[in-house]
């Protein structure tokens, strides 16, 4: 880049991409592609018109739920929590009807406030695995597979075209993906939050980082795992059903037989 001021009117949207792909070329490498999600106040004025507490509460862990869509916004700042906050407190008679939707609010600010205080320390495992394995036993890069979304599992493949192709992920989706790298393909969880720091559009480093080591067990008391029945449940079989190794599934079993495998 050079020091010559960046362009702020463009003719129309492609014009724009042509611009950002070409200005931050060292950025965006040969990534293609370009998420539909539109920026700007007046989208996330929208969306934030269209929320809906109740129904968020009732069905934000499927990934078909009423979620808000609004981290994005939030993320580069033109949106604030309290502006959320109050917008949400505005839809239901009762502060306790939208105790779901704020507590999300909440954890939001909790990150921040965590990443304030230990600044790069993000990247920095804030206590031991408790899994049974070494911090070193972890591969320090993430497979080719996975990031090629060629793993064979259906769901775990279509998680990471979404990712690529959208810059989003529904929480659930994100929480299975990071298990996944984590526990079933054994890599360190530093690998996957730069994958996703790299393509999400909310892509925040507190929420981000300590998530990953949430699932990892490194800032939570235990690894978070899921199997076949809980993906079932919460993506309305989208994925199982045609999946390539839908016989020879490795998330088919009981928690406690996928923790015994995984966790000796």
């Amino acid at each position: 880049m050079t020091d010559t001021p960046l362009r702020r009117t463009f003719a129309d949207r492609a014009e724009l991409i042509a611009y950002i792909q070409t200005t931050f070329a060292d950025v965006v490498g040969d990534d293609a592609d370009v998420s539909d999600m539109r920026g700007g106040q007046a989208a996330a004025l929208a969306a934030l018109a269209t929320i809906d507490p109740v129904r968020y509460a009732q069905t934000r862990n499927h990934l078909t739920g009423a979620v808000t869509g609004l981290s994005p916004y939030i993320r580069h700042g033109v949106l604030s929590l309290a502006q959320v906050r109050d917008a949400v407190l505005a839809r239901v008679p009762r502060a306790t009807d939208a105790e779901k939707l704020l507590s999300e609010l909440a954890w939001r600010d909790y990150w921040q406030r965590v990443y304030a205080a230990i600044g790069d320390g993000i990247w920095y495992d804030r206590e031991p695995y408790k899994t049974g394995h070494r911090a070193d036993s972890y591969a320090k890069k993430l497979p080719d597979d996975i990031r090629a979304g060629e793993t064979g599992l259906a769901c775990i493949d279509g998680f990471v075209a979404e990712l690529h192709t959208t810059g989003y992920l529904h929480n659930h989706a994100r929480m299975w993906l990071a298990a996944y790298v984590v526990h079933w393909r054994r890599v360190r969880w530093q690998a996957g939050a730069r994958w996703f720091l790299q393509h999400l559009l909310d892509g925040d480093p507190a929420s981000n980082n300590l998530s990953w080591q949430w699932i990892a067990s490194t800032f939570s008391h235990k690894p978070y795992i899921f199997n076949k029945e809980n993906l079932q449940r919460y993506t309305e079989n989208i994925y199982c059903k045609h999946c390539p190794l839908r016989h020879a599934c490795p998330l088919d079993e009981t928690y406690e037989q996928i923790t015994e495998q995984l966790f000796k």
